[in-house]
């Protein structure tokens, strides 16, 4: 573990409960599954701006009323932010544009319904936590945490409105303490995915458990193959993961957290890998 360092980054006042992240030039992205807006932190000011989403954006939901926003990832001139499916109020997408800020709306509920049909993972089950964009496949990372531990990769091709070739690959991560560790997040970084994994003892896609640490892998992203995996931390809930830096030595990423609780703080990591670790 010496050549993986995870360190307290900073630490953000506005908003809690983050659950991904990406950098654009000097802005970092954020979003939080309480919330129902985006959040800009900009590094050379280091002030954090609040972007509604919708007329009545919230900082703050009931779990009950949840848009659950657990992906976010860039397109083209787009930030995409995408809803679990794990409820229906949590099969919403919002496309927000990086250069005339227009703000899109999309429901994915046809989406959601195509790959239930498609997969067999049922509504009580489906619970997507991370989406990767890899050539002409969307890749939306299931996080098997529900009764049936449906951990995978569900891929498909063309569009949200319409789909093709819908398929799930099932992939299993190794147990800590007979828990199966489930995905939360994923990144493309050439033709490789690096994916934040945690182990929660629970079995529910809507109640939280005791978080048993957070683990960092790569996939191939041609195979969806395991290539690497280690643990990060033994206590944190790792939510979100984005790129910061790459060098021929090694790799930095900032990871977020999310605390389950409704204090307003986001704390930031750092996570280096020393490329000699591969």
């Amino acid at each position: 573990m010496d050549k993986i360092k995870l360190e307290l980054f900073f630490k953000l006042v506005g908003l809690g409960a983050t659950s991904g992240l990406v950098i654009d030039g000097d802005s970092l992205f954020l979003i939080s599954d309480n919330s129902s807006f985006l959040y800009e932190y900009h590094f050379q000011s280091s002030k954090l701006e609040s972007i509604r989403l919708f007329e009545n954006s919230q900082a703050n939901l009931l779990k009950s009323e949840k848009l659950d926003f657990e992906s976010i990832v860039k397109h083209n001139n787009s930030l995409f932010l995408f809803g679990s499916g794990s409820t229906e109020k949590r099969m919403t997408a919002v496309e927000y544009n990086l250069k005339n800020k227009n703000i899109n709306t999309i429901d994915l509920t046809p989406l959601f319904t195509q790959i239930k049909t498609s997969t067999g993972i049922d509504s009580k089950n489906i619970n997507i936590e991370g989406v990767v964009k890899y050539k002409k496949k969307w890749l939306f990372f299931q996080r098997g945490n529900g009764t049936e531990a449906q951990n995978g990769v569900i891929q498909f091709e063309n569009t949200f409105i319409h789909p093709t070739k819908i398929k799930f690959i099932p992939i299993d991560l190794p147990q800590f303490n007979n828990v199966n560790a489930t995905f939360t997040d994923a990144i493309l970084v050439k033709d490789k995915i690096y994916f934040l994994a945690t182990a929660e003892n629970s079995n529910s896609t809507y109640e939280d458990g005791t978080v048993l640490g957070s683990w960092i892998g790569i996939l191939n992203a041609d195979t969806l193959q395991l290539e690497f995996y280690a643990q990060i931390s033994k206590q944190h809930k790792m939510e979100g993961i984005t790129l910061y830096k790459n060098s021929k030595a090694e790799i930095d990423f900032l990871l977020c957290e999310d605390n389950d609780t409704d204090v307003l703080e986001a704390a930031i990591y750092k996570l280096t890998i020393k490329k000699t670790t591969r």
